[in-house]
């Protein structure tokens, strides 16, 4: 039986993605909507003893199944929408990681992630969002729903940084928090 995995993982250039983010020791990350927590536990090396990652996601099963691999290390493992207020402290995070996930969201859910995204960022805090391209693909959801760089920087508010392409079909924004 081959493992479950999470869509993206393996398809992505994840030493682009880790030195664009330039996560170092003692900070805290939340991964939303992190799926199996593949990108979490290397966000959790990075951060180090002293920082801290929470792993946000709908789905329970992943989420029970990620706090029984993860347990006794950095990660909070927690079953939740980031379209909705979680239990993470305002102001408390440096990094919110994004991926794959922001084509499903709705109008109003997109008001709702950004509210909630700049309640727990720190002043400066980063926000990037991976997304996939904005062009007909052998996978992925319909290119109606995709949205390409430009327009998602048309629908958030956030001061955008540094847009990379990190495999042939996804490319990750990076914004800042004013």
């Amino acid at each position: 039986m081959t493992k479950k995995r999470k869509f993206s993982e393996g398809l992505l250039d994840t030493k682009k993605i880790i030195d664009t983010l330039e996560i170092h020791p003692g900070q805290t990350v939340l991964d939303a909507g992190c799926g199996n927590g593949y990108m979490a536990k290397i966000f959790s090396e990075l951060v180090g003893e002293s920082g801290k990652v929470y792993a946000l996601d709908c789905d329970s099963h992943l989420i029970n199944t990620l706090k029984t691999e993860v347990e006794g290390s950095n990660i909070e493992a927690l079953t939740g929408d980031i379209c909705k207020k979680n239990i993470l402290e305002d102001n408390s995070t440096d990094l919110v990681y994004l991926s794959t996930v922001f084509h499903i969201f709705s109008g109003s859910q997109i008001v709702w992630f950004e509210q909630e995204v700049n309640r727990i960022l720190r002043p400066h805090g980063k926000l990037a969002i991976l997304n996939i391209i904005k062009e007909e693909t052998s996978f992925g959801p319909p290119v109606s729903m995709r949205s390409s760089p430009g327009e998602l920087r048309e629908k958030l508010a956030f001061i955008p940084e540094k847009l990379i392409s990190v495999s042939d079909y996804f490319y990750m924004q990076l914004f800042e928090k004013p």
